[in-house]
């Protein structure tokens, strides 16, 4: 089948290159040409494990296109899918600009029956309006064409996207009574499906309402057991006992029940904050989401304030770790962002590393800042080290080798990835989340 898949973020760049590799002819379109003219040479535009190698195979299968312009490609196309983003604006609510302006444009140019498919993450009820908004371009142009719109949410993690576009945990498709839309949608995913992947069918609202009600769950494991981490620290209880005791019982599970500072990235914070939107606009009131936005953007200070109360003045801090996760080069959201410029208003000295993200956050973060060519570089000198990003690089790395690179001792694991004993042993002066520090 001939699919094209409009924007080619990490949504539509990996849902664009597993449609090829499935064996459908699909095409990438993105407005930013110098991305276009990238992706055309096989170089992938963001950093996942996986990706270089399946886009260059499907280019050179000539299954997979890129191009500027989607008028070139709509004549072939059967289905369309919208990847674009759709960014949070500052009274939470989602921009859909991008989703609208996709909608409108194969309003205007489609010549042919199609199928519209929201892949974007939208709020309950866009479909709706883009089908409204395409209908009315149709009845402009006399154009008496059929083109349904679907909801068919993502749920790829940074980091292993591949893996989870090819081996979904379900497909979810939300349509409402189209029986043709409904068939196409069968044909495309028909190759996971014979693998025994689930494929459940719902109305258009419900699916779009599936992605932020799945995140906002998640997200509030998350803060929940930092809620919890910070009334281990006051009690002497430690929360990694404590979470694993948890994540035994089978109705709870161990996953997402790691203390730390807090979640980021590109979708726990936006759709935390769009379905607080949501809650606002249909005036129904969602206290456990509200919540666990206001725990993780306070849990991330929390244990900022600890390690800005250890700092003599004119410190020299070490920062491991830059993403919101490892695997990934996306700094959207990260921790380190706020943490080093608190670190830098506070006239201390930040020198950082990551093995993965140090173009991106050259581009980002103040001069001052120093990129170390090596994570002991990064804690040469330094009066304090803060692990953000659980990197594996930084795993293996020796409590006595930390020590002598450091000047001072004082050791931040915002992920708890080290022994505190072994840390101790070091002449480190360990800070966890939640192990039972009694500060």
């Amino acid at each position: 089948m001939h699919l094209t898949v409009v924007g080619t973020g990490y949504v539509g760049l990996v849902s664009a290159v597993c449609f090829a590799e499935l064996g459908h002819t699909v095409a990438g379109v993105d407005i930013d040409e110098r991305k276009v003219r990238t992706l055309q040479s096989g170089t992938p535009t963001i950093y996942e494990p996986g990706l270089e190698e399946v886009l260059r195979r499907t280019i050179a299968s000539g299954l997979l296109s890129f191009t500027t312009d989607i008028t070139e490609v709509l004549p072939k196309t059967s289905v369309v899918f919208s990847a674009v983003a759709t960014p949070p604006n500052e009274d939470y609510t989602a921009d859909l600009r991008a989703v609208f302006t996709v909608a409108e444009t194969v309003a205007r140019h489609a010549d042919h029956d199609l199928v519209f498919v929201n892949k974007s993450t939208v709020p309950v009820g866009t479909g709706q309006d883009c089908e409204q908004r395409i209908a009315a371009i149709l009845a402009e142009r006399g154009a008496q064409l059929r083109v349904p719109v679907v909801s068919n949410p993502e749920f790829l993690r940074e980091g292993s996207a591949i893996k989870d576009t090819m081996n979904p945990d379900r497909i979810i498709v939300g349509i409402n009574g189209d029986d043709w839309a409904t068939e196409l949608m069968d044909d495309i995913y028909q190759p996971l499906v014979r693998t025994g992947k689930p494929l459940v069918h719902m109305s258009r609202e419900s699916a779009e309402l599936v992605k932020y009600a799945s995140n906002a769950f998640l997200a509030n494991k998350i803060s929940f057991v930092n809620m919890l981490a910070r009334f281990c620290d006051v009690t002497g209880a430690n929360i990694r006992d404590v979470a694993h005791g948890m994540g035994l019982d089978g109705r709870i599970g161990s996953r997402f029940l790691h203390a730390g500072i807090g979640y980021g990235g590109s979708c726990f914070p936006k759709d935390v904050k769009a379905l607080i939107a949501m809650s606002r606009h249909f005036n129904v009131p969602l206290p456990l989401v509200d919540a666990t936005h206001d725990i993780n953007q306070s849990q991330r200070m929390y244990f900022f304030q600890k390690l800005l109360n250890a700092l003599p003045e004119g410190s020299t801090v070490g920062v491991w770790g830059l993403t919101f996760k490892p695997k990934t080069d996306d700094m959207r959201e990260a921790p380190s962002l706020d943490l080093i410029h608190m670190l830098l208003k506070g006239n201390h000295k930040v020198q950082v590393y990551d093995p993965i993200a140090m173009d991106n956050a050259r581009e980002i973060l103040p001069q001052e800042v120093m990129f170390a060519s090596s994570p002991l570089e990064a804690a040469r000198g330094a009066d304090a080290l803060i692990l953000l990003t659980e990197w594996d690089v930084f795993r293996g790395i020796g409590m006595q080798d930390i020590k002598a690179a450091m000047r001072g001792t004082a050791l931040f694991d915002g992920r708890n990835v080290y022994d505190p004993d072994e840390a101790k042993k070091a002449g480190l002066e360990y800070y966890g989340v939640g192990i039972g520090s009694r500060d």
